[in-house]
């Protein structure tokens, strides 16, 4: 049974056996092809030198009149000797018209007949022929020689070298050709190892068909993968992105081969992809979303790459953000209930004292203030995640020592919100902005109460719902008012010791222009009637057409 020829199983090693047999199939064809042209070149040379050789002999003065000598042969032996010798062929043979020999390399053979033909030349040409003569096959000229005064044909002049003579050429060639073919052969298979090499050790020694289920598993996973994943080459281009990572970062559709920088990513972000080093979730805004970055560079003695990730933390964000305000709220019901108990417990003690009518008008003061900012929400602010808003925001600012005030022409009916505009991000713009409000007039100093006022309201007009809300704090310098919504602006410091939350400090504001940038609204900032800082921020009742605009210095 024949045994059956097992190829190499990589992709490399079969790539290596191929190239192996082309390159011994080319080298081998060369060398064949060499050696035929070699052979026909020594044999086009052998011709061409007896034709010269026959024509310059038969040209001599001397060779004419030797031939018309008594003793031709005695004349011309000598001479016939020194041009064969000279010349390097292997016979000169000087020859009478009847084809008698004068001269000959072996001088026993002189007198006999020329083996050849000798026609053509009796006629006057010089012709060359392949022929079979005393010294073996070989390749000869027969060149006439004319009488000087008459022109007659009187005698013939034969060069010729031996077929045997040509082929030791040729075989000295060939010697040279094989040797240069072997080492051909072998810089060839050298370097083809290498690549081989090479390849085996990027493609890790796999197969084709493992290579291509690589592949498929590799689309498939991008695509799958809810993870946004960046490749960047060494240049820092965008080589790969998958869905994720284009929905996360709004990348064109062309963005693939562009350079970071031409992205259009925020700073920040631009930054983080370009640095030289890893980074470890790094919380970075987008135009929409909230992105977690991680990086890792890829580098074997050179920076090949960085591999990018990025998760949404959007949605978990502004969880967190709901999960303050409950809390915000629980806190201000535990406040509320701390100083009704204090209330109930002064009008329990006005009663046991007998001090009803003062206990009667001390409980009605404080229903009445109490009721009055209730019925004041309820009645301008027709939605129910607004009002709660609201109504726990003046509880937790009072609790503070800042009033909560709304304006007179804040008015929300019922049923003007559109559904594209949620409650959550209503939360975020309104929540941050009222605590940066509420911690401004906080701070501002003891000589004044701390005052905030809240407009909200919507004009059908204009197909807009309008968010301002005003402190008496501080205020803003202008020098930062171009800063005040980038990430990682405050003007508050953390106290001394503290952690860090997982997202820094300065988020507030960028949340809130986030938000309204996602719905096609502004943000403004100025100044309010007290001094202090105002926000302005206006949403869209409608589908927003365009991208967003931020209004600074409104």
């Amino acid at each position: 049974m024949t045994p059956r020829i097992r190829l190499p199983r990589s992709l490399a090693g079969r790539l290596f056996a191929v190239q192996i047999v082309l390159v011994t199939a080319v080298v081998a064809g060369c060398a064949a092809l060499a050696y035929l042209s070699d052979r026909a070149e020594a044999k086009e040379t052998a011709r061409r030198q007896v034709t010269a050789t026959a024509t310059a002999v038969a040209a001599s003065p001397a060779v004419g009149a030797a031939a018309l000598a008594p003793d031709p042969s005695g004349a011309l032996q000598a001479y016939a000797e020194r041009v064969r010798r000279d010349t390097g062929v292997d016979f000169v043979t000087i020859m009478s018209p009847g084809g008698v020999r004068w001269t000959h390399p072996d001088p026993a053979r002189i007198g006999e007949r020329f083996l050849g033909h000798t026609a053509p030349a009796l006629e006057g040409r010089t012709f060359s022929e392949t022929y079979t003569g005393t010294l073996g096959p070989s390749v000869r000229a027969v060149a006439p020689v004319r009488d000087a005064g008459s022109g007659q044909v009187v005698a013939l002049v034969s060069a010729g070298i031996t077929v045997d003579a040509i082929s030791a050429q040729v075989r000295r060639q060939v010697v040279v050709l094989l040797a240069v073919a072997l080492a051909v052969l072998a810089v060839g298979g050298a370097g083809t190892y290498a690549l081989g090499a090479r390849l085996r050790r990027h493609t890790h020694g796999m197969n084709a068909a493992e290579l291509g289920r690589m592949h498929d598993y590799h689309e498939a996973a991008l695509h799958a993968v809810r993870e946004g994943l960046l490749l960047l080459d060494g240049q820092r281009r965008l080589a790969l992105a998958n869905d994720a990572g284009r929905e996360l970062l709004g990348l064109p559709a062309g963005a693939v081969g562009r350079h970071v920088t031409a992205l259009g990513l925020p700073d920040g972000l631009t930054e983080v992809l370009l640095a030289p080093g890893p980074r470890v979730d790094e919380v970075h805004l987008t135009a929409e979303r909230i992105v977690v970055v991680n990086t890792s560079p890829v580098s074997s003695g050179e920076r090949r790459g960085t591999v990018v990730t990025l998760r949404d933390h959007t949605e978990l964000l502004a969880l967190s953000g709901e999960l303050d305000s409950v809390r915000g709220f629980a806190e201000a019901l535990r406040s509320q209930a701390h100083e009704a108990a204090n209330r109930l417990h002064a009008v329990v003690s006005l009663i046991e004292l007998g001090r009803a009518a003062e206990a009667v008008e001390f409980a009605t003061a404080e229903l009445e203030l109490a009721q009055a900012l209730t019925d004041r929400v309820v009645a301008a602010v027709a939605e129910p995640v607004l009002a709660a808003l609201l109504l726990g925001k003046a509880a937790w600012a009072n609790e503070h020592g800042v009033v909560l005030e709304l304006t007179d022409d804040t008015r929300v009916d019922d049923g003007l919100l559109p559904p594209g505009l949620p409650a959550r991000d209503l939360v975020t713009i309104l929540g941050n902005l009222v605590d940066n409000a509420v911690e401004a007039a906080t701070g501002s100093g003891a000589h004044h109460a701390g005052r905030v006022t809240v407009t909200v309201r919507t004009d059908a007009a204009a197909g807009e719902l309008l968010l301002r809300v005003g402190d008496n704090g501080p205020g803003i310098a202008p020098e930062a008012v171009a800063e005040v919504f980038r990430r990682g602006w405050s003007t508050k410091e953390p106290p001394p010791g503290a952690t860090p939350g997982p997202y820094g400090r300065g988020l507030g504001l960028a949340l809130v222009r986030q938000a309204a940038r996602r719905h096609g609204g502004t943000v403004g900032v100025g100044s309010s009637p007290w001094g202090g800082a105002e926000f302005t921020v206006r949403l869209p009742l409608r589908a927003a057409a365009g991208a967003a605009r931020e209004e600074v210095g409104a």
